[in-house]
C-alpha cells in the first residue's frame, strides 16, 4: 500500500531511541522527510545516519520555550511541518508520597508543556495548508495506572483530553489529531524500570512484549493519507493489556 507519505515533512520528538526512533524510521522508509531531536547529541546523530533522518536537533524539551524553538529552527530547514509526532521519555518512578513539587513541574514541562508548545507552532500552518496530522505518543498508563508511575499516569492521562478536545477543533481544516497508547514494548525505558518481563507478560493476552515497531506501523498509517477520516481517538497497542472499554 502507498501511504503517499513521500515528501512529506516529519518532526519525531524524542526520537533517539526506543520508541520515537522507530516511529522516524518507518516515516523515512515511506519517503517522507524527517528530522528527529533528543538531549543526547552523540545518540542523535547516530540515529539519524542510521535511519536516513534528513534533520538531527539536539533538544532538552524539559526547558520552557524548547519545543517552540526547536519546531522554528525544524521548519527552517525542511520549509514547513505537516507531521507532528509528540514523544518524551517518561518521568521517574516513585509513589505519591516521594513526589516533590519539583518532579511534577519537570514532569508537566517534559510531557505535557512540551506538546502543547509544538503543537501550537505546526497547527496555523497546517490549518492553512488544510492537510497535517498530529500523533501523541503517551502511554496505557493513561487509562490504567502503572504502579508507582504516579507522575507518568497523572500527566498522560490529560493528554488524551487535550487530543480529543483539539480533534474537534481542527477536523474541518484537514488536520487529525490522534494519542497512541503503547503497552509494555521492548524499549530502553522498560529496562530501565525494572519490569520484569515475565511477571509482565502473564498480564498481557498476547503473551509477550511488544516490539517498537508494531507501535510505529499504526503511527505511520496514522500519519497517512489513507487515515485522513481517523482523527479524535485513542489507540492502545498493547496486546490486548487494557481491560476497559
Amino acid at each position: 500500500m502507498d501511504l503517499k507519505l513521500k515528501g512529506k515533512r516529519a518532526l519525531v520528538l524524542g526520537a533517539s531511541m526506543g520508541l520515537g526512533r522507530s516511529i522516524a524510521q518507518m516515516l523515512a522508509s515511506e519517503g517522507a522527510r524527517v528530522a528527529i531531536c533528543s538531549r543526547n547529541k552523540d545518540q542523535l546523530e547516530k540515529t539519524a545516519r542510521e535511519i536516513k533522518a534528513e534533520v538531527a536537533l539536539p533538544s532538552d524539551l524539559t526547558k520552557p520555550q524548547a519545543a517552540i524553538n526547536l519546531v522554528d529552527d525544524v521548519k527552517q530547514k525542511l520549509g514547513g511541518i505537516d507531521i507532528l509526532v509528540t514523544n518524551s521519555g517518561g518521568p521517574p518512578k516513585g509513589i505519591f508520597s516521594e513526589i516533590k513539587t519539583e518532579d511534577w513541574l519537570s514532569g508537566f514541562q517534559g510531557l505535557w508543556i512540551s506538546a502543547v508548545e509544538a503543537i501550537q507552532a505546526v497547527l496555523p500552518e497546517m490549518k492553512d495548508r488544510r492537510w497535517g496530522r498530529i500523533l501523541l505518543v503517551t502511554s496505557v498508563a493513561a487509562k490504567e495506572p502503572m504502579p508507582s508511575l504516579t507522575v507518568s499516569n497523572g500527566l498522560r492521562a490529560g493528554l488524551l483530553g487535550l487530543s480529543k478536545s483539539l480533534s474537534h477543533e481542527v477536523a474541518r481544516y484537514g488536520v487529525t489529531v490522534n494519542a497512541l497508547l503503547p503497552g509494555y514494548t521492548r524499549t530502553e525505558r522498560l529496562r530501565e524500570l525494572g519490569v520484569s518481563e515475565e511477571k509482565m507478560t502473564a498480564h498481557i493476552p498476547a503473551g509477550r512484549l511488544g516490539e517498537p515497531e508494531e507501535l510505529a506501523a499504526l503511527a505511520t498509517f496514522l500519519a497517512s493519507e489513507q487515515a485522513a477520516y481517523v482523527t479524535g481517538q485513542m489507540i492502545a497497542c498493547d496486546g490486548g493489556y487494557l481491560r476497559g472499554l
